[in-house]
Order: C-alpha cells, then sequence, then structure tokens
C-alpha cells in the first residue's frame, strides 16, 4: 500500500464495513470523512477523536496537540481531556523527549485541554518518534455539528490559508533549503504558521452560529477535505479554485517542491457550510475573532466540480497527501 492515509475506499472496504457490533449509546461511529465520534452519557455527549503525527519530525507536541484537537473542534465541541502516546525510537535522547512534552504541554495550555494521561515507550518498532492522541470532548444535546450536515444551497466558507500545515512542516524540516528558496524573512514566515494550526475558535463560533457542517482540512488539504464533505452529505459541492486563498510564501514552497498547495495537508483550516441565511453572522463572528475566512464554493444538487478558469473539473477524492511527496 502507498504511504499516506489509507484511500477513501479502502477505508470503507478493509476497515468500516467490518466494525459491525453496535451500542445503543454511540450516536456518531465511524464513518469516511466523519472527524469524530459521539457517545451519549446522559447529561452531555462526549466527542471522541483520535490522531497520530506521521509526516513531520520538528515540532511534533505542538502539531499532535492542535491536530487532534481540531477535530473535536470540528463537532462545535470544547476539547477538555487528552491522552498521549509517545514512541520513541532507540536512537532518541531524553532532551528531545523532554522537549515533545514541553511543545505539548504548552500548545494544550493555549487551548485549555488537560493532558490527563497516555503511554511513553521506547521501541525499534519506529525509525523516529511517533506521537498519537485521543481527545475527549463536551456538547450540548442539541448543538453537536457532524460533518455531512449541509443540504443544498448552503455556502462553503474555508478559515485561514491552504497548505498551512504543510508549509510549516517543511519550513521546520528543510530549513536550510527553504532559506535559499525564500529567504530568511519568507522562512520565518512559513516557521509561523505553526501557530495558527488550532481550529478551536471556529469550532466554537460555528457550533455558536449553528453551522450545517464543518470539517478540518488534514490530509489531503482543501480539496480532498472538500470530497470527503461532500461524499459525507450525499450532495455535491463545487468550489471555485482562484477562491481558496493560498499565501505568497506557501505558493512559492509549492512552486520549489512542485506540489499542489490545495492537497497539502492543511490543518489549521476549518471547512464550514452554513445556510445563506447565518453567512453574514458568521463571517462577522469569525472577523471579530481575527480568523480570515472567505466562502469558496456552494452545496449543489448535482455533482461535485472545481471550477478553474479551463473550466470546471470533477472533484476527485484525495489521495496520499502532497507532503509524502517531498519525504519530509
Amino acid at each position: 500500500m502507498e504511504i499516506g492515509k489509507v484511500p477513501n475506499e479502502v477505508l470503507e472496504e478493509l476497515v468500516i464495513s467490518q466494525l459491525s457490533h453496535r451500542r445503543p449509546e454511540v450516536v456518531q461511529g465511524s464513518g469516511v470523512g466523519e472527524d469524530c465520534a459521539v457517545v451519549d452519557f446522559g447529561d452531555a455527549l462526549c466527542v471522541v477523536s483520535t490522531d497520530p503525527i506521521t509526516g513531520a519530525t520538528s515540532d511534533i507536541g505542538r502539531l499532535i496537540v492542535n491536530v487532534a484537537s481540531n477535530d473535536i473542534a470540528s463537532a462545535g465541541a470544547e476539547p477538555v481531556a487528552m491522552t498521549l502516546t509517545v514512541l520513541a525510537p532507540p536512537t532518541s535522547t531524553e532532551e528531545e523527549l523532554r522537549e515533545v512534552v514541553r511543545q505539548a504541554n504548552e500548545a494544550a495550555r493555549s487551548i485549555d485541554v488537560q493532558i490527563v494521561g497516555g503511554h511513553t515507550e521506547v521501541t525499534d518498532v519506529v525509525t523516529r518518534m511517533l506521537v498519537s492522541a485521543t481527545v475527549l470532548g463536551r456538547q450540548a444535546r442539541d448543538r453537536v455539528v457532524y460533518t455531512g450536515g449541509a443540504a443544498v444551497g448552503d455556502a462553503l466558507v474555508m478559515t485561514k490559508h491552504a497548505g498551512i500545515e504543510g508549509a510549516s512542516i517543511l519550513a521546520m524540516d528543510r530549513t536550510d533549503e527553504l532559506a535559499r528558496v525564500l529567504g530568511q524573512e519568507g522562512l520565518e514566515t512559513a516557521r509561523t504558521y505553526a501557530d495558527d494550526l488550532s481550529v478551536v475558535s471556529e469550532g466554537r463560533i460555528g457550533g455558536q452560529v449553528g453551522v450545517s457542517g464543518m470539517h478540518d482540512a488534514t490530509e489531503g488539504g482543501v480539496l480532498g477535505a472538500t470530497w470527503e464533505m461532500a461524499d459525507a452529505c450525499g450532495h455535491g459541492i463545487e468550489v471555485e479554485l482562484a477562491a481558496i486563498p493560498v499565501s505568497d510564501v506557501t505558493k512559492a514552497v509549492c512552486a520549489h517542491f512542485e506540489i499542489d498547495p490545495y492537497r497539502l495537508v492543511s490543518s489549521g483550516v476549518m471547512l464550514i457550510t452554513v445556510a445563506s441565511d447565518r453567512l453574514g453572522t458568521l463571517l462577522t463572528r469569525l472577523a471579530e475573532e481575527g480568523v480570515p475566512a472567505a466562502q469558496i464554493g456552494w452545496v449543489v444538487d448535482g455533482p461535485s466540480r472545481v471550477l478553474t478558469a479551463a473550466g470546471p473539473q470533477p472533484l476527485e477524492p484525495p489521495e496520499a497527501d502532497e507532503l509524502y511527496r517531498v519525504g519530509a
């Protein structure tokens, strides 16, 4: 199999289709494109998600906290507690382990989620530090937002800019090479993107506004996440390629490595579907919070398409993320 997230059709056939056992407390179980599971614990709903960091070698403590918590935020829920698993190869040093945990604790404090436990192990099964986290969140029974909640006519809104996580990872892991391409100022700009990888604010605002769907753009980038939202809601989504924000620095990084910014891992970007009568409120609330956002498309009763200068193109399902083409 190819490196990266398992393709959705393989995930459905080999994994999800085999998970047949059900319990009545589970409101939302596993599904292609769904970020979280939702479990009914009586007074409130518990929202659960898990993620590893496999495409980066630097700053992985901060990355894992934000990436794992973003899925909870995509349900409009508040991240509360996290368990953290760290698998270190025998070549790791105690200082490297200390730094990963320091980064994780700092990131957890910034979004007010508590690391409550986990597992730490040195093993020759891995060749570099591997971290994974499971996050528990809470949400009122009538406020949970699902990836597939969109209706025909809803607007598709995107926060921040495409490829934000991929550009930050490459700036951390390929520093010397990109310093020659971007210059020191451009390199530092790309490195600062790591400060913008949380979508907890967007999730909170989306839950308060009452949006129809949310999905954070991880592996497969903005276009991959858009396809997943369309698949989850059972409708088509038309997205205007020219409307998708991409920073000049990210464009330069992608041009250098000959990769597609629209399919580059983009944690920090939230895709939101919202009814037209709530679009203005959503954009205003995001702006008040200092979160850049733009409408990039809409939900349609028809096929999913990317509208380009050369004409409409089919919106293809996500494959291996562009980051893996670089070998970062």
